[in-house]
């Protein structure tokens, strides 16, 4: 299995995550962020694949990305949806941590 799975898997999730959010709260950052760092992830898992430069990079931003904005609100509040956001992006940048950290 290569790095474009995960990237893929993780665009689904946070992209679909923020669809979900603003189909049950109609929240428009939720959809926005949720797109956006899905966008990201689905961009690096395309470029992986497609052994194009900076593939890696845009899928280690997503999660750092996700991280920030997750990892706060989770220690914060402690409610599972931020809890599970954060997990996905630890997840996320321990995989390209790893992979970047492999390439140069």
């Amino acid at each position: 299995m290569g790095n474009e799975t995960p990237a893929f898997i993780l665009a689904l999730l946070t992209a679909g995550g923020g669809v979900t959010g603003y189909v049950r709260t109609g929240s428009i950052p939720s959809i926005a962020a949720g797109l956006t760092v899905g966008a990201l992830y689905g961009l690096g898992g395309l470029r992986i694949r497609q052994r194009q430069p900076y593939g890696t990079e845009l899928a280690l931003l997503a999660s750092v990305v996700l991280a920030g904005s997750s990892i706060p609100r989770a220690i914060r509040s402690q409610k599972p949806l931020p809890v599970g956001l954060s997990a996905l992006a630890l997840f996320g940048l321990f995989t390209f941590g790893n992979a970047w950290r492999q390439q140069v």
